[in-house]
């Protein structure tokens, strides 16, 4: 119930406010609007003031909305309200009242990052689990409990880390943008400071998810190797292990950390049968050897080893906040970031360098939505602030259906000094319904496919 919620009321901030640039500019530029519309399809709930004023609607259907203006190609015109029409507008009016839906989401972004800022959020601290073997940070030289504490793009000029929020966003900017990143690390107390480079530029990644993140060596963040709660009656009570135990080594191999922990404890059960592990602890300051034999249980097609208890303890988290004036320039920045970056991996997939599994549709959304609604205020404003971005980039496409595309008929327009031919018009149209159908298609089976664990 939260999710789906959070999914309308997250489509209708964006949809009005994307709609609602559209209806101011067009007022502005003295165009009668007949229709503003949250949804298509039958009508909800409808305010007019007056007969001749605009007809303010809410629809089933609320996967987005629309702005209908007077205009001589959708009807008759009467003769004293030609002025008031759309397209007797000049060619710049037409364009700003067109780009206005796109350029308002965008602007809406920049106040919700904002907004994200000045509340703060708790983030994990940059602090570097064991990097996976044979990864780029281990190939750097990163280790366990490492402390990220700046990038830098040439290695000269640093800017600060605040989390590993913070650490894995210049990393997705790093694959993209197919360049090394520098970072300056310290051990988890701040001391012993140095360089570290992570080459990133060699990796040719086609999505940015786990799997790449692990590639990297970026998993989870620090986890200290102390023992969670147990579960009364598994393999770990059983065996005598307790919330509180230390975990010093498992089959002789030392634990610093509690991700090495799960690896051991999953790969126990991997040939299918239960294989003790002979564990040692530090618990009141004595050390003790304790035998644990794991369940084995099925995980999809794997057999991976189970002891009903945590291994590990939550991360150390850190209030990220900015001041007024620091998060609105901050909030600007980001803005500016994800719309290149959304534009970057759109361009990527069209050539096939980026998977199409990167295209997400609304199940996705409301999925996010939903968690995002639950961790807080600042982390919903977030997440909406990410879809307005997208909304914003999409529909500036020059893509038929879409603003983009009337956007590309009026550059024709302005250079030629005619517009596009009825004939031409049409031809676009289908065209622009045939691929926008296709996306909502692959999106919508990305949707799926993640949910039911294809992806």
């Amino acid at each position: 119930m939260i999710t789906l919620a959070a999914f309308i009321l997250t489509l209708g901030v964006l949809i009005v406010v994307h709609e609602y640039g559209h209806y101011r500019v067009a007022v502005a530029c003295g165009v009668k609007v007949l229709r503003f519309s949250v949804g298509f399809g039958r009508v909800l709930w409808r305010r007019q003031a007056t007969p001749h004023s605009t007809e303010f609607v809410i629809s089933m259907l609320p996967l987005g909305g629309y702005v209908r203006m007077l205009d001589e190609r959708e009807g008759p015109v009467a003769p004293h309200e030609l002025d008031r029409a759309f397209n007797r507008k000049s060619l710049w009016q037409r364009t700003a009242v067109v780009a206005a839906g796109p350029i308002a989401n965008l602007l809406l972004a920049v106040l919700l990052y904002a907004g994200a800022h000045w509340i703060g959020m708790d983030e994990p601290k940059a602090l570097m689990a064991a990097p996976a073997a044979g990864s780029l940070a281990e190939r750097a030289g990163m280790r366990a409990g490492d402390w990220a504490q700046a990038w830098s793009d040439d290695g000269t000029q640093w800017e600060d880390l605040r989390s590993m929020g913070d650490l894995r966003w210049q990393v997705t900017q790093a694959v993209l943008n197919a360049r090394p990143l520098h970072l300056m690390v310290t051990d988890s107390q701040g001391h012993g400071q140095r360089r570290v480079q992570l080459e990133l530029d060699t990796l040719g990644a086609r999505e940015v998810d786990a799997q790449l993140m692990k590639r990297i060596g970026l998993g989870a963040p620090f986890s200290e190797p102390v023992l969670g709660e147990t579960k009364p009656g598994g393999p770990a009570a059983k065996a005598g292990l307790r919330a509180g135990d230390r975990v010093l080594s498992i089959d002789g191999q030392a634990i610093v950390e509690s991700t090495r922990i799960r690896e051991l404890i999953r790969a126990s059960g991997a040939d299918g049968t239960a294989r003790t592990m002979q564990w040692r602890v530090e618990r009141n300051g004595q050390s003790l050897d304790i035998a644990v034999t794991p369940n084995v249980v099925a995980d999809g097609a794997l057999s991976v080893g189970r002891i009903e208890a945590y291994p590990g303890q939550p991360p150390q988290v850190v209030k990220v906040r900015y001041g007024v004036v620091e998060g609105l320039t901050r909030a600007v920045t980001r803005t500016w970031e994800m719309s290149t970056l959304t534009l970057k991996m759109l361009g990527k997939m069209l050539i096939g360098e980026a998977s199409l599994k990167n295209l997400s549709g609304p199940l996705t959304i409301a999925d996010y939505a939903g968690q995002s609604v639950q961790l807080g205020l600042a982390y919903y404003l977030g997440f909406l602030a990410v879809v307005s971005v997208s909304l914003g980039v999409l529909n500036l496409l020059p893509l038929p259906m879409l603003d983009g595309g009337h956007l590309m008929y009026y550059l024709f327009e302005g250079v030629t000094g005619r517009p596009v031919s009825e004939l031409w018009l049409e031809r676009l149209q289908r065209g622009g319904v045939a691929i926008m159908l296709m996306m909502m298609s692959l999106a919508l089976y990305n949707d799926v496919a993640r949910l039911l664990g294809l992806h």
